[in-house]
């Protein structure tokens, strides 16, 4: 039985490790998208979410990021709106 909760903590694990790595590819995407527009306040979510589609589009892990992300029990992990473009 612990050893079945090792596997279990490690995966989880793992797949928390795995969104954080496509979050810091989406972040990065999300800043260059801010800075060729100039630096214009106010399309934080735009600049995220065109990001977030670009890295996602040809992602072996967009299915897990997509599912950690909606109804995570990791919620945490998760940037806030001003963490989403710088």
């Amino acid at each position: 039985m612990e050893y079945a909760l090792d596997i279990e903590t490690r995966r989880k694990k793992q797949q928390d490790l795995m969104v954080r790595m496509v979050e810091r590819k989406v972040r990065s995407r999300a800043q260059q998208i801010y800075e060729t527009r100039g630096e214009a306040q106010g399309q934080d979510l735009q600049d995220w979410f065109q990001a977030e589609s670009e890295v996602l589009e040809n992602s072996i892990l967009a299915p897990l990021y997509r599912r950690m992300r909606s109804g995570s029990p990791n919620a945490e992990s998760e940037p806030s709106e001003s963490e989403a473009v710088r």
